[in-house]
């Protein structure tokens, strides 16, 4: 997947594309992949990188949501149950069964989340993981050694989905141009293209070359998250707004705090969301909020309550209490939950997913979540397609390999998520042993990873490679600043960009990254008194 690929495709185009999306999150990419799958020409534009907003910090999981299952959504939940079977099948090497555990603190827990799991199972039928069961009080324990014992009576275990988001959306941008797509980042949208009204295509700015030039298209579809009310504004500025946005935050502890296999599920926290522990990438990612925002950012932070609130709940639940400095990272999302009713409650808007047309025809993809975006995509297409009075073709994607899908185990766990390309990688360091170097001690990556960052997943800057291509920036933010200037001169060799680019991405990155170490006045831990349990 090359920039230089995508952009000759654009600018050579002789009619228009027969889709034009704009956004490169899990919606616009599954959208990107539907389209082109099916046989339509595409072109995809990004402002930033792919997956550089709420798609690169969800809570890594392919779940079907117990949450939703309580409030009695049994649609979207079996929806997404039957969403999160599929991915398991199409992107092995990214998405895998994961063991969770419910502990319970009363005698009702026990019978009422068995119950509701023994639903959750059978509402995934044929597309369902491992059976869920009760367990005992020392089959909690020995499940989850770290857990809070005091007036632990016992457990439900049972089984969803984890993956690495932004590793997904990676391939499903490698899937989407290895169909003819034409898959672009650092492409901002700034105006459209109309004739009598209705829109026939894109103003583009190339924020990597400084251009401008527009793309013409049949249907252009606007899933841009969080920020789709800005895109419909540009079209018409009279446009109400449909989006309520909510942020959620999460933190990544040491592996040490969830030493075992197995993950934990707080069912309902004080403000009403599910808590989760799960390990990932070796190490533990504690979360979530739910917090309205009146504003937002590309690059939005962790406020100081969010981290309060988790610190608490992470000492309230486990017996070694983390304090600051365990903490290698803290990283926020923002949610687009399409409004209904009372806005201020975003922990009860509108999970699932929303297709608006306007009067000029753009098509407005939102809500929804990274397991339902298969399903969101082929619906958003099915639209385009009846609007743009498309060729009928049917959707292929249900049980259609994603890029990189496969069984085999590389030679390094940390190269699991590269699937089939993991070979392509130890290639790289047969032919050039120097580049199996790591890029920090406390990091599993790679020297040779970053090249082939550059040259065929269309990383541009430190950050991609960093954030989104690797992990890093999630999992240890600090050790992520000292491994920049390594990256930004691979960078720099590969991309022909002199020493004071090298110089100001190092300093742009080091920047982003200091928002990811969390630096709280004091310790949540210490407000816990003696004796206090998860009953309390």
């Amino acid at each position: 997947m090359k920039r230089s690929t995508s952009l000759k495709r654009v600018h050579s185009a002789a009619k228009p594309f027969d889709i034009i999306i704009i956004g490169g999150g899990a919606s616009g990419l599954g959208a990107a992949v539907d389209a082109a799958a099916r046989g339509y020409s595409v072109a995809l534009f990004e402002q930033s990188d792919f997956a550089k907003g709420t798609s690169s910090r969800s809570t890594k999981l392919v779940h079907g949501g117990v949450r939703y299952l309580q409030q009695g959504n049994i649609s979207l939940v079996l929806e997404a149950l039957r969403e999160r079977g599929r991915l398991t099948q199409n992107a092995p090497h990214l998405v895998h069964s994961q063991t969770f555990v419910i502990p319970n603190y009363s005698w009702w827990e026990g019978p009422f989340y068995g119950i509701g799991m023994k639903v959750y199972d059978q509402l995934a039928g044929k597309l369902g993981l491992e059976p869920s069961r009760h367990l005992s009080r020392a089959e909690t324990i020995d499940a989850i050694p770290t857990l809070e014992q005091e007036h632990l009576i016992g457990g439900v275990i049972y089984h969803d989905g984890q993956f690495d988001d932004s590793r997904l959306a990676v391939n499903l941008a490698q899937t989407a141009e290895a169909h003819g797509a034409a898959m672009l980042n650092y492409c901002r949208c700034v105006g459209f293209f109309k004739e009598d009204g209705t829109i026939r295509g894109v103003e583009i700015h190339d924020l990597e070359n400084d251009t401008r030039f527009t793309v013409q298209a049949k249907a252009v579809i606007n899933a841009t998250g969080v920020y789709v009310d800005e895109l419909r504004r540009i079209d018409n500025p009279d446009t109400p707004p449909i989006i309520a946005v909510s942020q959620g935050i999460h933190i990544v502890l040491p592996k040490r705090f969830l030493p075992g296999d197995a993950a934990m599920m707080i069912p309902k926290t004080a403000d009403g969301r599910v808590l989760f522990a799960v390990p990932w990438h070796d190490h533990v990612v504690v979360g979530t909020t739910d917090t309205p925002l009146d504003s937002k950012s590309i690059e939005p932070r962790a406020l100081q309550e969010e981290r309060d609130f988790l610190m608490t709940h992470a000492c309230k639940y486990l017996t070694k209490d983390p304090c600051d400095s365990d903490v290698l990272s803290v990283f926020a999302g923002l949610r687009p939950l399409v409004q209904s009713g009372d806005s201020s409650d975003t922990a009860a808007l509108s999970r699932e997913h929303s297709i608006l047309v306007s009067s000029s025809g753009l098509i407005t993809l939102t809500g929804g979540k990274w397991t339902t975006y298969r399903k969101m995509a082929e619906d958003v297409i099915d639209q385009a397609q009846t609007l743009a009075k498309l060729p009928a073709l049917d959707c292929p994607t249900a049980t259609m390999p994603i890029h990189g899908s496969t069984d085999r185990t590389p030679s390094h766990k940390h190269l699991e998520p590269y699937g089939a390309d993991a070979s392509n990688i130890e290639a790289l360091i047969e032919d050039r042993p120097e580049l199996a170097e790591k890029l920090h001690p406390e990091l599993p990556y790679q020297q040779a990873e970053v090249l082939w960052h550059v040259r065929n997943e269309m990383a541009r800057t430190v950050e991609d490679v960093l954030a989104r291509r690797t992990r890093a920036l999630f999992l240890n933010a600090r050790a992520s600043i000292e491994a920049a200037p390594v990256v930004a001169e691979i960078l720099a060799e590969e991309l022909k960009r002199d020493a004071l680019w090298q110089k100001a991405q190092i300093a742009e990155y080091t920047e982003l990254a200091k928002g990811y170490v969390f630096t709280n006045a004091a310790s949540v831990g210490a407000e816990r008194s003696e004796g206090e349990s998860p009953s309390s």
